[in-house]
């Protein structure tokens, strides 16, 4: 812990890099809103010069998204790409669908709130079933609704069969506007616990990494800077794509002690080069 280096704002290492890849939940807003001074620090990064994408690992897509951060205050303009797990997730299948023409499969799709969007457009149909599922697609939870047992009659019979899962949103704890509770990765642990064999998409997964740089048309990674707020998503996922990182401590680390932030380091194998207490400029 003793070194990494602790600053109070961004202005400090933003001249040593080019583009920043910024997670969504516990940088620039919780469950109930943007946090204080986070859209004026997008805007004063995107002024600087830097590009910015906004990678998150939500299972919607990315122009869903990119409204949903509109409407809570964020300027348009101020990130050049708002990137999903999900978009990622939605890309593959696309492309598996047009390689395969295997017609119409029938998807057993977790989403929140009736969510059906990861399905919109793709040649899938929603059942609730998992004894009729062609794929299970893990894109969100209700984890502050119904316990990780509801789940587990949900998935187990579509897990008996060995039918493939995607889970579009590896977070295993989410914020909500109550507070924390279990995210979709961890269903998907679960899933993976019953027998069946989960594809991962999103942080700290290399697809949606190369998908990053791929639109920043491949700069050099040590100019790229990662900023999240979860050691085992953001802070691993950079490390592994060779990228500068960032941890801020809100989100699911606002209430972890410095001792246990080192325990976390030491589990993952993984620090970063800065530590930052909010997303400030």
């Amino acid at each position: 812990m003793s070194a990494v280096r602790t600053i109070l704002g961004l202005s400090v290492i933003a001249d040593a890099y080019d583009a920043f890849l910024v997670d969504q939940f516990g940088v620039l807003r919780d469950g109930r809103g943007p946090y204080p001074g986070a859209a004026e620090t997008l805007v004063r990064l995107k002024t600087a010069g830097k590009r910015i994408i906004i990678l998150s690992n939500s299972g919607k897509r990315s122009a869903e998204n990119d409204r949903r951060l509109a409407e809570l205050g964020f300027e348009p303009g101020s990130w050049d790409w708002f990137l999903t797990s999900g978009e990622v997730a939605w890309q593959l299948l696309n492309q598996e669908a047009a390689a395969t023409a295997g017609g119409t499969r029938k998807c057993l799709l977790v989403s929140r709130d009736g969510d059906l969007s990861p399905l919109n457009g793709l040649d899938l149909v929603r059942t609730d079933s998992g004894e009729a599922a062609d794929i299970v697609l893990i894109a969100a939870s209700e984890g502050d609704v119904y316990p990780l047992a509801h789940y587990e009659d949900l998935l187990r019979p579509a897990a008996r069969r060995g039918v493939p899962c995607l889970c579009t949103n590896p977070d295993k704890v989410m914020l909500t506007p109550s507070g924390q509770a279990f995210g979709a990765g961890r269903i998907a642990e679960l899933y993976e616990g019953l027998g069946g064999k989960v594809r991962w998409i999103g942080k700290p997964f290399p697809d949606i990494y190369d998908l990053a740089l791929d639109f920043l048309g491949r700069p050099d990674p040590a100019r790229v800077c990662a900023i999240g707020d979860s050691i085992e998503h953001d802070i691993a996922g950079a490390t592994g794509a060779g990228l500068g990182s960032v941890l801020v401590t809100t989100g699911i680390l606002e209430h972890q002690s410095e001792e246990e932030r080192r325990r976390l380091f030491d589990e993952h194998g993984v620090t970063p080069d800065f530590i930052l207490p909010r997303f400030l400029w």
